[in-house]
């Protein structure tokens, strides 16, 4: 009787346990979402790389995910990450202010290059106009201050990703720089470096919710964001430059999180608009990829 009571038991759990993990992909057909996704790329006028990773499942797709583009300004995630290593070793503090200099100047519409020589700003807000707002000013003292881009593509390296560098203004990536600009990545390890920060794998738990909050934070909402409910949380960054469109994105989805990254290069479109046929493949893969996994 004992034994009959506890095989039922077991019966139960299992069943229950083989619902959960099915209910995570019961309703996705990911062969069908690769073969869209890859319908999505054919006639797009440059090179376009796909990284999709539904959390809960592990199942990926991968379309070109393994190649290098350029990473634009989503080069400033890893910058936030070297920052954070300092702060976390007590080397820099978030607290802490800093004297505005004209050498720093970027041209652009950067909130930063807009300062006057002599004044102060946080680190704080120095990170967070980096990620948030984009500005290459705050990037680019952050990545003097974090030790040259060196020192960046060490703490990359440090984390197991082969591809992820800065290139400008770096010792002995000149070449790099020529060919994909600022910094370059592969689709499949930004948005692993996104997930690690997710996970609180970078650096530690504490640093790496700081830095996903922050993501969580864009003005730049007009692609891949554009495509997900106000309602449902997503880190991301965005990079543009003018052959080259990027955004990657973790959508906190009611159906289980998902990652991806989507990157163009050499695109015969360089306009400047939203409207751009690199943000157009992103805000499609990003449609695509909520009606698939996000409910």
């Amino acid at each position: 009787m004992r034994f009959n009571l506890f095989a039922s038991v077991i019966l139960i759990l299992a069943f229950i346990a083989s619902s959960c993990a099915s209910n995570n992909d019961h309703h996705i057909d990911f062969n069908q979402l690769e073969l869209d996704l890859n319908n999505l790329t054919q006639d797009f006028r440059g090179d376009a790389g796909i990284y999709v990773k539904h959390i809960p499942t592990g199942r990926e797709i991968s379309i070109q995910a393994d190649t290098i583009f350029p990473t634009a300004s989503m080069i400033k995630v890893p910058l936030t990450v070297r920052i954070a290593e300092l702060v976390d070793q007590g080397e820099l503090s978030y607290d802490s202010l800093h004297t505005y200099e004209d050498r720093l100047y970027y041209p652009g519409v950067d909130v930063v290059a807009a300062m006057k020589e002599g004044e102060a700003i946080a680190l704080r807000k120095m990170v967070f106009l980096s990620l948030s707002f984009s500005d290459n000013t705050a990037s680019l003292w952050m990545q003097e201050l974090g030790g040259t881009g060196t020192m960046v593509n060490e703490a990359m390296e440090r984390l197991g990703l082969e591809h992820t560098r800065v290139n400008s203004r770096t010792e002995g990536r000149q070449d790099d720089f020529r060919r994909y600009g600022w910094g370059q990545t592969t689709p499949r390890e930004m948005a692993n470096l996104v997930e690690m920060i997710y996970n609180g794998e970078v650096i530690n738990p504490e640093r790496s919710e700081e830095i996903y909050r922050l993501m969580t934070k864009t003005l730049w909402d007009e692609a891949a964001i554009a495509e997900i409910p106000k309602t449902v949380t997503a880190a991301s960054k965005q990079g543009s430059v003018s052959a080259s469109k990027s955004e990657v994105v973790l959508v906190n989805a009611p159906a289980g999180d998902y990652v991806f990254t989507v990157i163009t290069k050499n695109q015969e479109d360089r306009s400047s608009g939203i409207q751009n046929e690199g943000f157009e493949l992103i805000r499609s893969v990003s449609r695509a990829l909520w009606d698939a996994l996000g409910e």
